[in-house]
């Protein structure tokens, strides 16, 4: 598994948390069992392969951590959103971002722009164009501002 899919995966829990609010730790757990997570393979094949330990820390840190930072993060994302309304925004575009502005944050592991590189990528698989700009310029602004 790469790390582009550990991060596709970790996007996908905070998506279902902000949808579906419960505690990240049980999510993971209920996930991550290992015949439930198999059982998802034929309808995604995201699930292919059982993450290792070191992918299984990765997606732990950062579905933990947006968790725990989720109202910092939103924060985030109303600042540089210029003239957009929260509510308006869609939530995979939201989980995108916060999943990104929390590893520019909190991983000093993961470079900015390869944060920003794979948001950017990611959003491409779930929404249309203009979204994908929207979050490429929130992400950016976010980035020029926040990391001085």
């Amino acid at each position: 598994m790469t790390r582009t899919v550990a991060r596709e995966i970790a996007m996908r829990l905070c998506f279902s948390i902000s949808e579906n609010p419960s505690r990240p730790e049980g999510l993971l757990e209920q996930v991550f069992d290992e015949e439930y997570y198999l059982s998802l393979t034929p309808e995604d094949k995201l699930y292919k392969e059982f993450p290792d330990e070191k992918q299984m820390e990765y997606i732990r840190r950062l579905v933990t951590g947006v968790g725990e930072h989720s109202a910092e993060l939103d924060g985030y994302i109303e600042k540089y959103a210029k003239g957009w309304k929260f509510g308006r925004i869609s939530r995979t575009a939201v989980a995108i971002m916060k999943t990104a502005m929390f590893e520019v944050l909190y991983m000093p592991d993961v470079p900015d722009k390869a944060a920003i590189n794979e948001a950017v990528e990611l959003a491409k698989n779930y929404e249309p164009p203009e979204t994908v700009s929207f979050v490429n310029g929130v992400l950016g602004s976010f980035v020029r501002a926040e990391t001085v």
